[in-house]
């Protein structure tokens, strides 16, 4: 496995694997991996000649009272994540060589980013596909791999590529949970625990609502009080939102209809984690 620093020499990796036929998969994230990564990976793995992994810490789609300076990184527990589950090239480059002087230039995708984690955290969609464009044009890859546990950025980049006609098929993975139902997440490591027990309570909540929806149960404002009420009852969570939404438009529904996306953003303690599930005719 190699890690490369600079995007010359990723794009002549790229293209000498391009004149041997091989099929490319990519997986990008901002590193500290766990398992719902390697997931990610493996599944590159298996249905790709090649893979690169990108690690790079993306700091404009970060707000600027968020969590960029001490967003966890770990380079060599990461490479070893990436060979371990079968990836070829780790891509890390620094934020002067990905943005370097002048740059002036920024993707918007416009509607799905207005609403959920879009209308929280202004700007972070603009950063997130900036810099997603970015290496899809740096890699230019057959296959790129995200999980579904940020389904809005999921969605989000679906239309990207649709709309800008990019030649990469989107392949969406499942949300990797512990044992107890936490959705795997590098801000994991930012609870104490006390905190860790605490932050159970955003997937009970969700399952509660899917059974009440499994029940018959289709007004989503019954649907979200439930879910409301069982976050509230925990002290050390704040609820920042909670949404019933289409799942391909994104947009607010009063009842539950076709695929619909239910969301949630919980603060516990200083904490932001997200978690959903989509629901269809009773199927999870």
């Amino acid at each position: 496995m190699k890690i490369i620093h600079n995007i010359k020499d990723l794009r002549q990796e790229m293209s000498s694997w391009r004149k041997e036929g091989l099929s490319i998969g990519f997986v990008p994230t901002m590193g500290y991996l766990h398992e719902g990564h390697g997931y990610l990976v493996k599944r590159a793995s298996s249905e790709n000649d090649r893979v690169v992994v990108s690690i790079f810490v993306n700091p404009i789609q970060f707000g600027p009272s968020e969590d960029f300076e001490k967003y966890p990184r770990d380079m060599e527990m990461d490479s070893r994540t990436v060979e371990a589950c079968g990836g070829h090239v780790i891509f890390n480059p620094s934020a002067e060589e990905m943005y370097p002087s002048g740059f002036s230039t920024h993707v918007d995708v416009s509607g799905l980013t207005e609403g959920l984690c879009g209308a929280k955290r202004p700007g972070h969609f603009r950063g997130v596909c900036t810099v997603v464009s970015k290496l899809f044009n740096i890699v230019q890859p057959d296959r790129a791999y995200f999980g579904e546990k940020d389904a809005q950025q999921l969605a989000v980049i679906k239309r990207m590529v649709r709309d800008l006609n990019m030649p990469i098929e989107i392949v969406p993975c499942p949300i990797i949970r512990e044992e107890d139902g936490l959705a795997k997440s590098s801000r994991n490591t930012y609870l104490n625990p006390e905190e860790r027990r605490a932050a159970l309570v955003l997937n009970r909540s969700l399952t509660a609502a899917i059974n009440l929806m499994e029940n018959g149960e289709i007004n989503s404002s019954s649907i979200k009080a439930r879910i409301e009420g069982i976050i509230k009852a925990e002290p050390l969570a704040r609820i920042d939102y909670i949404e019933i939404i289409d799942s391909v438009t994104l947009n607010s529904i009063g009842e539950v209809k076709g695929s619909v996306l239910v969301a949630i953003a919980v603060y516990i303690g200083k904490t932001r984690l997200i978690d959903n599930f989509t629901f269809s005719g009773g199927d999870r």
